[in-house]
């Protein structure tokens, strides 16, 4: 490692941004395929119901009535919970996931199953608020200045432009 400091780059060049991106930004959505089928499904309600039942939002033959939930919460995240059986992709037990061993925050290309359905879940990666791009504001170790703080979604803050949060 060298001594060089990341306030030390030159001004031209690319220079790395944060991902608080307006609520929902992003084109969330799920791309599902079962034996050649394929579709894809925009996450537009706050929660969205998977399964067979009369009602859910993303209805799919031969799973459970309700499979699994995904939740658009107050900051900005796609929480998937899953209630009947089916494979994440996903650690629960790492850092920056929901509690519960059948929960994951979902980040693009985290896969999840359905009965016989494949479900990967997809976000412009400017509002996706996962690693490599919206972690830090770039770096590594001794070099990660902080990112301005997440807006309040709720209070209806907004992110403002990339002059605003000094970058």
């Amino acid at each position: 490692m060298n001594a060089r400091h990341i306030d030390d780059r030159p001004d031209e060049g690319n220079t790395p941004t944060t991902t608080h991106a307006e609520y929902g930004a992003g084109n969330p959505l799920l791309r599902i395929t079962r034996d050649g089928e394929r579709m894809e499904f925009p996450l537009e309600a706050d929660t969205v119901r998977i399964g067979s039942a009369d009602g859910n939002e993303l209805r799919l033959a031969d799973t459970d009535p309700v499979h699994a939930t995904i939740e658009h919460d107050d900051r900005d995240e796609y929480v998937l919970t899953m209630h009947g059986e089916g494979e994440m992709n996903a650690n629960p037990a790492a850092d920056a996931t929901h509690p519960g061993d059948a929960t994951e925050t979902l980040r693009t290309g985290a896969r999840f199953t359905a009965g016989p359905w494949t479900l990967v879940f997809a976000r412009e990666e400017f509002a996706d608020h996962g690693r490599p791009f919206g972690g830090r504001k770039g770096g590594e170790y001794s070099d990660q200045p902080l990112q301005p703080s997440r807006p309040d979604y709720d209070a209806g803050e907004s992110p403002g432009s990339a002059d605003d949060r000094g970058i």
